[in-house]
C-alpha cells in the first residue's frame, strides 16, 4: 500500500515538472480556434474592406459632384466667350414688308404687313399666318401673342399651333396686351368722342362683355400703357389725367376675377401721388404677383398679392435720364444716360420686388436691348454685347450681317441671331 502511494506521488510530481517553463524552453503553442470562430472573423474584416472601399468611392463622387458644380457655377457666371462659329443657318426670302421678331415660346416670332410665322429652336417654320395689316403691333405672353393692326380693327390671337382666333374692334386699335392663357385687352380710341375704351376678347376672339372707359378729364383718366396679368384676371394701367390744370398720372389695378365683381367698376387699387411730377409711359405684369411701373424718374414695383388691394413694394428713384427699359418674368431693368463721363451708360436690373441686383457702366451705341432667361442682349445692327444677370460681360462681337433681334438657344452658349434676311444658330465658345 505504501508503495502504491508512493507511485502517486511521484506521478504528480512528474506532472508538475512538466508544467513549469525553464528559461530558454519554447512556450507550447495555443490550441487553435474551432474552425466556425474563424470564419466568422474573415467575414467581418471582408466586410469592414467593402464598406470602407465603399465609403472611400461615395467621398470622391461627392467631390466629384462639387467640382463639376463649381465649375458649371463659375462657367454660368464669369466664363467669358472669345470667338463664335455658327450651328446651323437659315436664308429668307427677300420681304419688302419685313418689321420685326418678338421673343415666343422657345423661340421667335417674324411677322410682318403680309403676315406672321412662329420659327422653332431648329429655324423652322411650325406655322404660317397670312394677313394683311398697315402698322403690326405685337403683344407676347408666354405661349401667347397678340397680333394687331394699329389704328386698325383686327387682332389675331395665337399660341404655339398657330391662329386660335381673330377678334374684330369697332373703334380703332392703339395698344394690345395678351395673357397667358389667351385673353387680350385693347386700347381702342374714339376721336370723336375724345375718349378711350379698354375691351377684352377671349382667345377665340370673342368679345368679353367688360370695358373701361376713360377720359383725359375724367375721374379715371387717358391709358397710356397696359398690362394683364399672366392668368388675365388683373390688369394694371398708366393712365394721364387733368387735375387742377395740371397733367398728372396715376397707376391703377382692375380685377375682373369672380370676387372683382364686389369692386366698384372693378377697381382695386390706385396710385397717384408718387407720380406727382412724373408720367408712367409703360407697365408690365412680372409675373403672377409682381408687376412694375417705368416712369421718366422713377421705378415702382407693385405686388397683387392681395388680390384685392395692391400694394406698392419699393419705388426706386432714378436721377439720370433714362434711356432704355426692358423686363422678363423674373427681372426689371433700365439704362440710364451716365454722369459720370468716363462711360456713356449705365444699365441697373432689379429682381421683382424691386431688390437691385447690379449696376454696370459700359460705352456702347446700341440700338435694341432685350433680356432672355439669364441673358441681356445689348445689339445694333452689326455688333452686340451679352451680359448675364450678375452684369458680367460674357461676349462682344460683331457680325457679318445686319441683325433685327438676338434671343438664347437651347444650350447656355447658344444664341439666335435674326435679320430680314438670315437666321442663325450661333455658338459661344
Amino acid at each position: 500500500m505504501s508503495d502504491i502511494n508512493s507511485m502517486s506521488r511521484e506521478l504528480k510530481k512528474r506532472q508538475l515538472r512538466s508544467r513549469v517553463i525553464t528559461p530558454g524552453e519554447p512556450r507550447p503553442r495555443p490550441q487553435a480556434q474551432p474552425p466556425e470562430e474563424d470564419g466568422q472573423e474573415v467575414v467581418k474584416q471582408a466586410h469592414r474592406k467593402v464598406m470602407w472601399r465603399r465609403l472611400i468611392i461615395l467621398a470622391l463622387l461627392g467631390i466629384l459632384l462639387a467640382g463639376f458644380i463649381g465649375g458649371f457655377f463659375w462657367y454660368q457666371r464669369y466664363y467669358q466667350f472669345e470667338s463664335i462659329t455658327v450651328g446651323w443657318e437659315r436664308q429668307l426670302e427677300r420681304e419688302g414688308n419685313f418689321t420685326a421678331y418678338e421673343t415666343f415660346g422657345t423661340n421667335l416670332l417674324r411677322y410682318s404687313k403680309d403676315g406672321a410665322s412662329y420659327i422653332d429652336a431648329a429655324g423652322k417654320d411650325v406655322w404660317v399666318q397670312s394677313y394683311e395689316m398697315r402698322s403690326p403691333i405685337v403683344a407676347v405672353n408666354g405661349d401667347y401673342a397678340a397680333i394687331a393692326d394699329q389704328q386698325g380693327n383686327n387682332i389675331y390671337i395665337c399660341d404655339l399651333n398657330g391662329c386660335q382666333g381673330v377678334a374684330t374692334t369697332v373703334l380703332p386699335i392703339i395698344k394690345v396686351t395678351v395673357s397667358a392663357k389667351g385673353v387680350v385687352a385693347a386700347i381702342l380710341e374714339d376721336q370723336t368722342a375724345s375718349a378711350s375704351y379698354i375691351y377684352f376678347y377671349r382667345k377665340d376672339g370673342t368679345e368679353i362683355k367688360l370695358f373701361i372707359k376713360g377720359v383725359l378729364g375724367g375721374n379715371i383718366g387717358y391709358p397710356l400703357d397696359i398690362s394683364l396679368s399672366p392668368d388675365g384676371t388683373i390688369l394694371i394701367g398708366s393712365y394721364a389725367f387733368i387735375e387742377g390744370g395740371m397733367l398728372k398720372n396715376r397707376v391703377a389695378f382692375y380685377n375682373f376675377s369672380e370676387v372683382g365683381k364686389n369692386a366698384l367698376n372693378r377697381f382695386v387699387g390706385g396710385f397717384h401721388d408718387i407720380y406727382e411730377n412724373s408720367m408712367v409711359p409703360r407697365v408690365r405684369y412680372l409675373n403672377d404677383t409682381y408687376a412694375v411701373a417705368f416712369a421718366d424718374n422713377s421705378i415702382s414695383f407693385y405686388t397683387s398679392a392681395d388680390v384685392m388691394s395692391p400694394a406698392l413694394v419699393t419705388q426706386v428713384p432714378v436721377e439720370e435720364e433714362i434711356k432704355s427699359v426692358f423686363c422678363s418674368d423674373k427681372y426689371a431693368g433700365i439704362i440710364v444716360k451716365s454722369v459720370s463721363g468716363e462711360y456713356d451708360f449705365r444699365m441697373d436690373l432689379y429682381g421683382v420686388n424691386g431688390e437691385k441686383l447690379f449696376g454696370v457702366d459700359f460705352s456702347y451705341l446700341y440700338d435694341h436691348v432685350d433680356i432672355d432667361e439669364d441673358f441681356i442682349f445689348l445689339y445694333n445692327e452689326n455688333s452686340c454685347k451679352i451680359y448675364n444677370s450678375h452684369g458680367i460681360l460674357k461676349y462682344e462681337g460683331e457680325f457679318d450681317f445686319t441683325v433685327s433681334k438676338i434671343n438664347k438657344g437651347s444650350q447656355p452658349n447658344q444664341i439666335i441671331v435674326a435679320g430680314p434676311q438670315v437666321i442663325k444658330e450661333i455658338r459661344l465658345h
